[in-house]
């Protein structure tokens, strides 16, 4: 690598970058950061073309845009997914791509089970009902009922890795009889889990029988839309479907259609296809259906953690090492 190493953020979502911004300049890397999530293809290029090292949260890392980044040796995904990187054109640029996958498992574990609570015990109606009785004078809990414990109920979870598998593990104390569907999972790790007591079982059961099924998947092909209207034809009338695994997992207007006909009880969805989501999407009409904003990641611990992870790939990048969680099998860096 020849020149100055240059490090690019295209666009980040924490208050500032000083830390980070110190940590290399104690190590003689120029960072400079970007907010480009808006941007067009040639302002972002116009503003990382000199990067060896980029770090991405939102911006699209097209097949266009990265045959352009002809110092780039390294493309570091801010998160999980990363459905927003073309990862085949970044093995044909010879640019290793990275990403974070234990990144906010906990948190994301926790916001899926803190929203099964809350469609459980009908949290979010259960205020609008104590607001209306307050202005009447007496408690009138119209709307509000039934309500059923979770004790002995049925919990299927699409997916067992990093975040599924916790789920299982922070929940099965909690009396549910837990299931699960995942076909990427290889047998020594599926039979950890049958030992701990997780039964598997194919998708239509899983959806037949869960009183609450929660999206654990990572986004590809064969995933997307797995939450449809044909699954959700097989649910109980009393069920509920939680997402916060990547938007496209489920079929936003199928899924307010079933809960909009009393076909399943509710959802509580935390991503959404487009995000922020439109004024006029479906799904903030329903009242049974709790919706929070893409923060099933948001802790202060998981923001350091990351924030510590991604400076390790980048000092590692300096030194002519590979980042620790490479997707695209690139372990040697192209030679600029």
């Amino acid at each position: 690598m020849n020149g100055k190493f240059k490090v690019a953020v295209t666009d980040y979502i924490e208050a500032d970058l000083e830390w980070e911004a110190k940590e290399l300049a104690a190590k003689g890397i120029e960072f400079e950061t970007h907010q480009l999530k808006f941007k067009t293809e040639e302002e972002i290029l116009e503003k990382i073309k000199d990067a060896d090292v980029i770090v991405v949260n939102m911006v699209k890392m097209t097949d266009s845009l990265l045959s352009k980044l002809k110092k780039c040796v390294l493309i570091i995904r801010h998160g999980i997914g990363y459905d927003n990187v073309d990862v085949a054109a970044c093995t044909k640029y010879g640019i290793q791509f990275a990403y974070q996958p234990d990144y906010c498992k906990e948190d994301v574990a926790e916001h899926a089970i803190a929203l099964i609570f809350a469609c459980a015990r009908k949290v979010v109606k259960s205020r609008r009902t104590l607001e209306e009785s307050s202005k009447r004078g007496q408690w009138d809990f119209t709307g509000l009922f039934p309500i059923y414990r979770l004790d002995g109920k049925t919990l299927g979870i699409l997916g067992v890795g990093r975040i599924g598998s916790r789920v299982f593990r922070k929940l099965r104390t909690f009396g549910f009889r837990i299931i699960a569907c995942d076909t990427d999972i290889k047998e020594n790790r599926k039979k950890e889990l049958v030992d701990q007591g997780l039964v598997f079982v194919n998708k239509e059961t899983l959806f037949r029988e869960s009183d609450y099924v929660t999206v654990h998947t990572p986004l590809k092909d064969d995933t997307r839309h797995i939450v449809n209207a044909e699954m959700l034809a097989l649910m109980k009338p009393t069920a509920y479907v939680v997402n916060t695994s990547r938007g496209p997992m489920v079929d936003s207007a199928a899924l307010a259609d079933a809960v909009r006909r009393g076909a399943i009880a509710g959802a509580a969805i935390d991503v959404f296809d487009k995000e922020p989501p439109e004024p006029d999407f479906e799904l903030f009409a329903l009242e049974n259906v709790i919706l929070t904003p893409h923060t099933g990641w948001a802790s202060e611990e998981a923001g350091w953690e990351i924030r510590k992870s991604i400076l390790d790939d980048i000092i590692a990048a300096h030194e002519g090492k590979a980042a620790r969680c490479v997707v695209n099998g690139i372990k040697e860096f192209r030679k600029i």
